[in-house]
């Protein structure tokens, strides 16, 4: 008997037992499905983070008093980050001494690195309510006070209307630059319409001065739902413990030594002597898509380790249904050994019938959890996604367990007495 011929057999074998081999094939595929749909799932969130969490450009870096700790699972309150706890050791020590508007404004006027831009900033509540008329946003807008730099300094660009100016600035009156989403919820016909009108931010008035263009919304990042007023206008309105500084530099090149002097300068700022450490954290702009990348990392072994467990009880399952053909096909077996058929000949039908059933559960699970996947890219708005390491991953996963299953099966029908086999009833 041919490899041909076995693998023909095994083929048909497989097609005429359709309950059986239908089952078997969807025990297998729910595996691969919640293993390749998780996957896909989290690469167009990766996607999606890269394109949606770069809060500034690639040449832009920021300051802050500690270090991030995201928060999943709503907006934050107050704070953009919630705090950490801190060991006896780091009190002592005061890494967690809040950056205070004297010391930013003193990093602002002293900096100076190559025409850098400086913001300082800070962020009042994440769970802001507008209204403009009879119209509101849901309570999810975040707002910032900010300068004159914050804009350019976090990449985002007016669409119509003015940028605060220095009068905004000292008198700390109720003006605003709105993102693209608020101005969309407030006014759906005409978004451009909310220039120059009043809104309700948390029950206090504003004019709005301007409008930003789009910067790209995601269901973990919303860039477009923010309120921009201006730090002595906020300062009056909401307690925040720390100031942030944002700094922008001419081009990539330069972000290097432009932290370097940063640092140099914070450090004046905050009137450290040589021996202390720096109580303040610089970031750059990619830091936020790399930790949360991280985390999504964990999710992906997560998944490797259900869809895992999922394969290990499929495999159990198809080597009980191998059993289970070698008792019904025994004749079958004795027939092929009286007409000359070898061991290996009837080792290897089983083997293929048992890689032959595992692999058709792994194309229908590789498709079932693309598809399921790819619902995140349309929620994210990203591309259609297709992990393709893990696609082959999974069919040489489904290989190997159609294997072993197999093999118990095989060499118990290739071991079979024939005349004792086609005596069987």
């Amino acid at each position: 008997m041919t490899l041909q011929d076995s693998f023909v057999l095994a083929w048909r074998t497989v097609k005429s037992n359709k309950l059986r081999t239908g089952i078997t094939v969807a025990i297998i595929a729910f595996g691969i499905m919640a293993l390749i749909g998780i996957i896909t799932a989290i690469s167009a969130m990766n996607q999606s983070l890269k394109e949606n969490f770069s809060f500034m450009g690639a040449n832009a870096f920021s300051i802050r008093y500690k270090e991030m700790n995201a928060r999943m699972g709503g907006p934050p309150q107050g704070e953009e980050f919630s705090k950490s706890k801190k060991s006896k050791k780091e009190k002592k020590s005061n890494l967690d001494k809040v950056i205070r508007l004297e010391e930013s404004t003193y990093f602002k006027e002293h900096y100076g690195f190559n025409r850098a831009q400086v913001s300082v900033y800070r962020r009042g509540n994440g769970n802001n309510e507008i209204h403009y008329k009879n119209k509101k946003t849901n309570p999810q807008i975040a707002m910032f006070g900010a300068d004159e730099n914050y804009l350019a300094v976090s990449g985002y660009t007016l669409a119509s209307g003015r940028n605060l100016n220095p009068v905004d600035m000292q008198s700390g009156r109720n003006v605003a630059v709105i993102g693209s989403n608020v101005a969309a919820k407030l006014n759906p016909a005409r978004p451009e319409k909310m220039l120059d009108k009043i809104i309700l931010v948390s029950g206090k008035p504003y004019r709005v001065i301007g409008l930003l263009k789009s910067k790209g919304s995601s269901a973990m990042m919303r860039q477009d739902d923010v309120v921009i007023t201006s730090v002595e206008n906020l300062r009056q309105y909401q307690i925040n413990n720390s100031y942030q500084i944002g700094v922008m530099v001419n081009n990539v090149a330069e972000l290097e030594p432009a932290i370097g002097e940063a640092t140099d300068q914070m450090r004046k700022a905050r009137r450290l002597i040589p021996t202390e450490a720096e109580n303040f954290v610089i970031d750059k702009s990619d830091k936020f898509a790399e930790m949360f990348i991280g985390f999504l990392a964990g999710i992906s072994g997560a998944a490797g380790a259900i869809g895992m467990i999922t394969l290990i009880g499929a495999a159990i399952g198809l080597m009980n249904i191998m059993l289970v053909a070698v008792n019904e096909r025994t004749r079958e077996v004795g027939l092929i050994k009286a007409l000359g058929g070898k061991k290996k000949d009837v080792r290897r039908q089983f083997l293929f019938e048992s890689i032959l059933i595992s692999i058709l559960g792994a194309v229908f699970g590789i498709i079932l959890g693309v598809l399921v996947g790819n619902i995140f890219s349309i929620v994210l708005g990203t591309g259609f996604v297709i992990p393709w390491m893990w696609v082959a991953i999974g069919i040489i996963i489904c290989t190997v367990v159609g294997l072993v299953a197999g093999i118990y099966p095989a060499m118990k029908a290739a071991s079979l007495n024939p005349i004792n086999a086609l005596r069987y009833e």
